[in-house]
């Protein structure tokens, strides 16, 4: 991966929030504002080809993908498994948990960022073999679709 996956983030703050949902927002704003900032283009609640949808997948300037998924509680993560169902879908992978959360259960070769509603530092990613070029230009389209689409709801709201 390049080293833009691994530039410093704005710092880490603590997130004290006992709704999981706000929770996982703020998460996911920090991660998707890193990204951002390191030159990535990002969409959340991303639909895969297998069905899944990615909390955060992110495009750097060479197509390589990132997915992130994002989890708030220790509870969240010991109730979904789907994570590994995302791998054949991305050059790397991470986890984004706040700074509370307990770090020892997770995988330790799988990547892991730590984030608030402000920022996220990469702590390690999952480099996985690169995708299939069949695959990355099936993801590219669908991810440039997705976007498109979004934009355009923004623009012009569906009435």
């Amino acid at each position: 991966m390049t080293s833009s996956l691994l530039a410093p983030a704005v710092g880490r703050r603590a997130l004290v929030d006992s709704d999981t949902a706000a929770m996982t927002r703020g998460l996911t704003r920090g991660v998707c504002r890193h990204l951002a900032e390191t030159g990535h283009a990002v969409l959340t609640e991303f639909k895969l080809p297998n069905r899944r949808r990615a909390d955060v997948v992110a495009l750097d300037a060479d197509g390589r993908v990132l997915i992130v998924e994002v989890k708030s509680a220790l509870a969240d993560y010991r109730a979904d498994g789907k994570w590994r169902e995302y791998l054949p879908y991305c050059d790397a992978f991470a986890f984004a948990v706040g700074e509370s959360f307990p770090r020892d259960v997770l995988p330790p070769d799988c990547g892991l960022m730590i984030a608030d509603p402000w920022g996220a530092e990469v702590v390690r990613l999952m480099t996985l073999a690169p995708l299939h070029p069949a695959r990355r230009r099936g993801l590219t389209l669908r991810f440039a679709r997705a976007a498109g689409e979004r934009l355009q709801r923004l623009v012009d709201p569906p009435v």
